[in-house]
């Protein structure tokens, strides 16, 4: 696969800043139209079969999750946090936004690590981005853990939960937003804060999503 020469100014040239609808606090470098944008970057980079631009968009779990933290920014003061399958980097901006000490975002797209860092620039905040999948290493050194929307995918979500209940195991507390996606553990869910968030109707199935911020429960028994 051959590389894009400059993915920040490719970004830019796709996207354009916008107010998130649902934590207007933040702008982030947002598309407009998905499968365009989709298309474009297969064609950049020679290869078809790409994810899509997670990056690109505020999806419904992050939104809520940054919207969470915005006004209620004691969560976050002085702390440090880990923003899991960042995409954007929508929920470490408003942690750094509402006086957190620090932020890794992490994500498993390089375009989501280039995008996550110029959001931050953005709006006039710093944090460290790291393209890996961290689910097979050791817990991370952190005081919270926030993941959204990455619940969609079974394979996805088993990976996820065990490592989750790594980090759990240390101490750490995890805040998932999500608004139902496929394989959400509900059962191990405590309810913090639900949302109406507006979305992009083209990615989802309305253009509006009930979306609800939980603290993830330890699991239980054998």
């Amino acid at each position: 696969m051959k590389r894009i020469s400059d993915p920040r100014a490719f970004i830019k040239a796709e996207t354009k800043v916008k107010p998130v609808p649902h934590a207007e606090e933040v702008r982030l470098y947002l598309a407009d139209e998905a499968m365009d944008l989709w298309q474009k970057t297969e064609e950049e980079l020679g290869e078809m079969g790409l994810p899509p631009p997670f990056w690109a968009f505020a999806w419904a779990g992050g939104q809520a999750l940054a919207r969470y933290v915005l006004d209620t920014p004691d969560l976050v003061a002085g702390k440090s946090v880990t923003d899991f399958a960042c995409g954007s980097g929508l929920v470490g901006i408003a942690a750094m936004l509402g006086g957190a000490k620090s932020c890794h975002a992490v994500d498993i797209d390089s375009f989501a690590i280039e995008a996550t860092l110029l959001n931050a620039e953005l709006n006039g905040v710093t944090l460290s981005a790291e393209q890996a999948d961290i689910t097979g290493g050791d817990p991370l050194e952190t005081d919270l853990f926030f993941c959204g929307d990455v619940f969609y995918d079974k394979n996805m979500t088993d990976k996820v939960l065990a490592f989750l209940d790594r980090t759990m195991e240390r101490g750490t507390p995890v805040l998932v937003g999500d608004p139902g996606r496929s394989y959400l553990p509900k059962k191990r869910l405590e309810l913090l804060a639900t949302y109406q968030v507006p979305v992009v109707g083209a990615l989802e199935d309305n253009e509006i999503k009930k979306t609800s911020v939980y603290r993830l429960l330890p699991k239980t028994g054998a």
